[in-house]
């Protein structure tokens, strides 16, 4: 059996009697960091072997593992905070082994995105987790292209040496959103900011980050962009917008539906309309 145990993200009261009895009982622990890991065994006198598994090993020792709880062995993963495949190479072991038949469990704990989201006053209810933005500058756009328009709230990771690069990033290519910035969660000096992404630019640029971020920002309205779908129609008649998808192959039924909708009108006021003009 696969266990992906959570451990704390910074607070050690957080570590779940659960876990801590799991990596007691399990044959092998595979952990991203062991010299990390091995304090927090010891804090909790957990003596239970350890091997390393991390990004760079993380196809390939996966094999290994799957091969070694088909031999009925059990193997928790840990990380060195928060919950195993979240942003991290846990999610290939787990993938590993659900494909090879071996059972597969979460065992609940901390987790750095769910902690900033629930604290940021920001809407919890729909919501989509980025982690990092990819470091390839093409692969970044196109992230960021498809979050212009996103309506959910977006959630990120980000380090201090690159968070005034990821806010200028945002603001360029999302506009000026509201966002509240959270870093050293569970910790001693755990500190949240609210404010414009501008505001947050201004602030980290006089004030050097220290810390590991995570950045909850606010998706778009729904009025917001229908508002900018009718807008960008304003200069086009609505004999040409029937026109233009009826050259495209469209019924005039057809036709009167698809403009009403990117107008944000009713059919029936498109069909008035065009009868009034004859």
């Amino acid at each position: 059996m696969l266990y992906l145990c959570a451990t704390p993200i910074g607070n050690l009261d957080d570590m779940t009697f659960r876990v801590i009895n799991i990596l007691k009982e399990v044959d092998l622990i595979a952990a991203e960091d062991t010299r990390n890991s091995i304090k927090l065994l010891n804090h909790f006198d957990i003596h239970t072997p350890m091997t390393a598994y991390h990004e760079f090993n993380k196809v390939e020792k996966a094999k290994e593992l799957v091969k070694y709880m088909l031999e009925g062995k059990s193997v928790a993963v840990i990380t060195d905070a928060g919950t195993p495949g979240i942003s991290d190479p846990g999610e290939e072991l787990a993938r590993q082994a659900r494909a090879a038949g071996i059972q597969v469990t979460s065992v609940p704990g901390a987790c750095a995105c769910i902690t900033a989201l629930t604290m940021s006053g920001l809407p919890t209810r729909r919501f989509c987790f980025e982690a990092f933005l990819p470091t390839d500058k093409k692969e970044c756009r196109r992230v960021l292209d498809e979050l212009k328009d996103e309506t959910r709230t977006i959630v990120m990771y980000e380090a201090p040496h690159r968070l005034l690069k990821t806010l200028q990033l945002l603001l360029d290519e999302l506009g000026d959103r509201q966002m509240t910035v959270t870093k050293e969660l569970t910790k001693k000096h755990e500190s949240s900011y609210e404010g414009k992404i501008s505001e947050h630019i201004a602030f980290f640029t006089a004030n050097e980050p220290k810390g590991e971020y995570v950045l909850v920002i606010a998706g778009r309205s729904f009025e917001e962009l229908e508002q900018e779908a009718r807008e960008q129609w304003e200069d086009v008649s609505l004999e040409e917008h029937v026109q233009m998808y009826l050259d495209k192959g469209m019924d005039k039924k057809e036709a009167m539906k698809a403009v009403a909708q990117d107008r944000g009108i009713s059919k029936r006021d498109v069909y008035n309309a065009l009868l009034e003009k004859g």
